[in-house]
């Protein structure tokens, strides 16, 4: 069984869309997954399964609406993708770095048109580099403060989009080695 990571979009924001990752847990048990970790409340699944990253992610979109009654975007990476993404990070330079450090997820990859038109834009101090579904991100300040957010990313590329700071990447690195 190939090991995976599953992102959730907006899940225990402020109070909605509430879902205990202990819950989430069982869920993912009875879609038949293996080795199923979670990891912070934001909502990362680590498991094993055997089907394809779409496939995976449409059942478990589909079992949190049956099962919480809410819609949840659902983003799945192989272990080895998400490995390959901190190796190539082009703003990842030194640990001073990481605190400025995010990665979105896209949901597919942009056209090359979409990707044009929004690296016609100037977003300084921040920057961001894309690289097929992934998107680089480096904010000069807080993220909260950037204009390079998922709804900014999801408009201009006409995908969905999800974004984890650089420490919960790498940390999810770590729990799927």
């Amino acid at each position: 069984m190939n090991k995976k990571i599953a992102i959730l979009r907006g899940i225990n924001v402020g109070g909605k869309r509430k879902i205990l990752m202990a819950d989430l847990r069982v869920l993912c048990e009875k879609l038949g997954w293996k080795e199923i970790k979670t990891y912070i409340q934001s909502g990362n699944v680590i498991f094993k399964a055997e089907a394809s990253n779409s496939e995976l992610e449409n059942v478990l979109e589909k079992a949190i609406l049956n099962t919480f009654e809410f819609d949840v975007p659902v983003i799945v990476r192989a272990a080895e993708e998400l490995k390959q993404c901190v190796e190539i990070n082009p703003f990842f330079k030194s640990e001073e770095d990481i605190n400025h450090l995010h990665l979105t997820f896209l949901k597919e990859k942009p056209t090359k048109e979409n990707i044009e038109e929004i690296l016609s834009y100037n977003y300084e101090p921040d920057q961001f580099k894309i690289d097929k579904k992934d998107v680089y991100i480096y904010c000069e300040g807080k993220y909260h403060q950037s204009k390079l957010t998922n709804n900014f990313f999801e408009k201009k590329l006409k995908t969905g989009a999800t974004t984890r700071n650089w420490k919960t990447v790498l940390k999810l690195v770590e729990l799927s080695g």
